[in-house]
């Protein structure tokens, strides 16, 4: 999974951090806050991109559901408004968004 970064100064700065890491000179406390100040945030989907994202990818809503392991009733809710995505769910949309279904499958 390629990470995506706020600016290119900051992917600079995140990967030569990661590279003091795997060697023992940057500790896990200080990695997770590299992580947190370079890397972007996933940003919430609106409930029509994730049915025209669904009706894209040609598949109905149970079959959607299982390659997120969620619900179909969880997927329905969230293209209708009722509830949104977050987390790992909303990191799984941006995925298929920007690379298609199969980037999951």
């Amino acid at each position: 999974m390629t990470k995506e970064y706020r600016s290119e100064a900051m992917a600079a700065i995140h990967e030569t951090m990661e590279a003091l890491h795997e060697v023992g000179a940057v500790g896990k406390k200080t990695m997770r806050t590299f992580d947190d100040t370079c890397l972007t945030n996933a940003q919430p989907i609106p409930p029509e991109v994730i049915r025209a994202l669904r009706e894209r990818e040609h598949l109905s809503q149970p079959v959607f559901a299982r390659y997120l392991n969620v619900s179909k009733n969880l997927v329905s809710d969230w293209e209708r408004g009722v509830k949104r995505p977050g987390g790992p769910a909303l990191r799984l949309l941006a995925i298929i968004e920007k690379n298609g279904i199969q980037a999951i499958a």
